[in-house]
């Protein structure tokens, strides 16, 4: 069957609301959010509000489901272990559950491979066979793309350069949201706003994040060697007052020559998790 004439449902879960779509014939359709019961004491309470959303999209024409989660998957077993923002879900089975609730396929991945994998099917990616979505919002997450899919790991976690020790810390320490919590008691947004105003500690700030943002950038380079890195999230939003020093700090690459064909990208596209997440069908099945 042609992907183009595919109906499947993406499943965006948060830490504190799930947003669902239906793609039909590669156009995303009835997008929904609501609130989930996160720190329910049951875990099938989370399960039941993922239940009642996909229900609102289903009939009988989806061939598959896709869902992004927010931390550790058993891509394979599809169990989501030790969501840090549901403190109930230690080890939910939840591939097993909704296939046989659905009777469709059921694949899992986490939200940062849901937003490279939509980069590449929706995106500034749909031209590019290899490059690497970053995601930079309350933490720092990345998914690698290879030949056009996702690239195959033992446990989910390639891809995971917020991890990376870098400097006192981690690379997600400086390049998200919690780099202005820790070190200017504040968030992204609130500090945009005053840099556009012209305040010069903001700024100041978000000249620091940018050279944080190159360094982790070359890191990537040098793991993954992509052409192209493709930034989403809300702390890109305010790429105005970091992409200089970023770039600056990009272009001191210990090989030139890789940087004259290389891009960063800040991605666009409304939805790009649920995008991604009904991707996983393809993904799977190399479509």
């Amino acid at each position: 069957m042609d992907k183009k004439t595919i109906s499947l449902i993406g499943v965006d879960l948060g830490g504190t609301k799930v947003a669902a779509g239906r793609v039909d014939n590669m156009e995303l359709k009835n997008v929904i959010h609501e609130l989930i019961p996160a720190q329910s004491e049951d875990p099938q309470d989370v399960i039941n509000s993922i239940v009642g959303v996909i229900e609102k999209l289903f009939d009988d024409n989806v061939k598959g489901i896709g869902i992004g989660i927010p931390g550790l998957v058993d891509r394979e077993k599809g169990i989501a272990y030790d969501i840090q923002n549901i403190p109930s879900w230690k080890e939910v089975h939840l591939k097993d559950y909704l296939e046989d609730y659905f009777k469709v396929p059921v694949y899992l991945d986490n939200d940062a491979n849901c937003f490279a994998l939509g980069e590449s099917r929706f995106g500034s990616g749909k031209d590019e066979k290899d490059f690497v979505g970053l995601t930079i919002g309350t933490g720092m997450g990345g998914g690698i793309i290879k030949d056009g899919f996702l690239i195959p790991d033992a446990h989910c976690g390639s891809g995971e350069f917020g991890n990376i020790m870098y400097l006192d810390s981690m690379y997600e320490d400086y390049c998200s949201g919690k780099f202005f919590k820790d070190k200017y008691s504040t968030n992204g947004e609130e500090l945009a706003k005053v840099a556009a105003q012209g305040d010069e500690t903001a700024l100041k700030a978000f000249r620091e994040f940018g050279v944080h943002m190159g360094n982790a950038i070359k890191t990537i380079m040098l793991s993954v060697d992509p052409r192209k890195v493709i930034i989403g999230g809300s702390v890109a939003h305010s790429k105005e007052f970091f992409e200089e020093s970023m770039w600056e700090t990009i272009k001191d690459f210990p090989f030139p020559g890789a940087v004259t064909d290389f891009e960063v990208i800040f991605s666009d596209v409304k939805n790009i998790a649920v995008l991604g997440a009904a991707s996983l069908y393809l993904d799977r099945n190399k479509q």
